[in-house]
């Protein structure tokens, strides 16, 4: 055991420097990029702090003194080599010319490992401060060591201004870039998230559903026990009995399982986002869905009306189930419409496509669990209750749903009570779910 712990310490290790040579080495090439900002001098702006700033950002390493003393050797040394490789000048020459930028990556890293990054990360205006504020420091050290190795004259007060306004745009550059990325990731995570809240859903309504059926049965159970009992059946009536305590017994299961679902989508549900967010989110999400089916689908959406929602998820459920129903209807290429408007006192949302359509005779019973058009490459059908899920949301919902469809495709219209899904209304309401 001691030897496995040693060998995962080991790895563990190994794969946290992985992080630090990265950054060093990447730096040391961005800062080969540069621009010499006073004639005749060494001292250069590169894309070596941006690249540095930004890395420490991404990969926050845990000991920011050592990620600055590697990456300030790192340079130094790059440096050092490239001018050993083209013949520039002598080694000893070269080390004195470059070893002032080892203080500013060290400086700019020892900053950081004081003012604790990881607090001001969420807060980009103050961040982007500090961070200039640190390379002036830096910078401004590693000039002052290059005038007094080098003999280098003084900057003069223009000169400290430009130091500064360029400090001042690395900076924000790089904190402007980085909250681009987080929140890329960060609406990433809300669409996943979503989408699998949209699906407990769909359960917990599937679920609840089979409960009642469950109550209706565990009554009929028990009071066919009473009759056979009465009638002094006794093995009859403790077979009956056996039934109806047994099925007792699964009914209180899936009520805890109900409870855990329904805690799930009601803190899902308390993450509010606009109807627009709802509608990107499936467009975004049925993109990906016909790439994995290989056809070419164009989808066009428009919304003409946008509210904040807490009812994102059943929304996204019954959307989701529709427009993914449109890709599977479309053979090999063809296109999805998706339109979000007000109409009187209730919103609509439209999903149409221009796949095969459904038969006039299919459309009486579309909505009841089982049926279904879609076959594997077996001929094993699908499970067909898609859309009596979706007629279930919609009625939580307390709205319509009705169908057009011909050779030419299929518009499901849906219309549900703006005070329903709009937040600030549905609050004061009933919960749905």
């Amino acid at each position: 055991m001691l030897s496995i712990n040693k060998f995962v310490n080991g790895n563990s290790n190994q794969f946290s420097k992985v992080p630090l040579v990265l950054t060093a080495l990447l730096t040391a090439i961005a800062s080969e990029v540069r621009v010499i900002p006073f004639y005749g001098e060494a001292f250069r702006f590169g894309l070596g702090s941006i690249t540095f700033f930004l890395l420490i950002l991404i990969w926050p390493s845990s000991s920011f003194i050592r990620t600055g003393w590697v990456t300030g050797l790192s340079v130094v040394c790059f440096r050092v080599f490239e001018d050993m490789v083209t013949g520039a000048v002598p080694f000893w020459t070269s080390l004195v010319d470059h070893s002032p930028a080892f203080l500013y990556y060290f400086l700019f890293a020892l900053g950081f490992h004081f003012i604790k990054i990881e607090t001001y990360k969420t807060i980009p205006l103050l961040l982007g401060a500090l961070a200039a504020g640190l390379e002036v420091i830096g910078n401004s050290a590693e000039y002052l060591l290059r005038c007094w190795l080098l003999n280098y004259t003084g900057l003069d007060f223009g000169e400290w201004i430009l130091l500064c306004g360029v400090a001042l745009l690395r900076s924000y550059f790089v904190v402007g870039v980085y909250s681009s990325i987080t929140i890329s990731e960060q609406k990433k995570q809300m669409q996943e998230m979503l989408t699998v809240g949209s699906e407990l859903y769909v359960e917990s309504l599937y679920l609840q559903k089979s409960m009642d059926n469950i109550e209706r049965i565990t009554a009929s159970s028990y009071d066919l026990y009473r009759k056979l009992k009465k009638e002094n059946l006794r093995e009859l009536s403790s077979q009956a009995l056996g039934i109806s305590q047994e099925i007792h017994e699964v009914k209180k299961d899936s009520q805890r399982i109900l409870s855990g679902l329904s805690k799930i989508s009601a803190h899902k549900k308390n993450e509010v986002i606009f109807l627009s967010d709802v509608l990107a989110f499936v467009v975004a999400a049925n993109e990906n869905y016909s790439e994995l089916l290989k056809k070419n689908i164009t989808f066009h959406s428009s919304i003409s009306i946008d509210f904040e929602t807490n009812q994102q998820i059943p929304l996204l459920a019954l959307l989701n189930n529709l427009t993914a129903n449109a890709i599977e209807a479309i053979e090999k290429k063809g296109c999805i419409t998706l339109s979000i408007f007000e109409e009187a006192e209730c919103t609509s949302f439209i999903v149409k496509d221009s796949g095969k359509g459904i038969p006039a005779d299919d459309r009486s019973f579309i909505y009841e669990p089982g049926y279904t058009t879609k076959y594997n490459d077996q001929g094993v059908a699908a499970t067909g209750i898609g859309l009596s899920h979706v007629r279930d949301v919609v009625h939580h919902l307390q709205g319509c749903i009705g169908i057009e469809s011909s050779v030419e495709g299929t518009c499901f219209t849906i219309r549900i009570p703006t005070t329903n899904i709009k937040k600030g209304v549905t609050e004061n309401c009933a919960t749905l779910l």
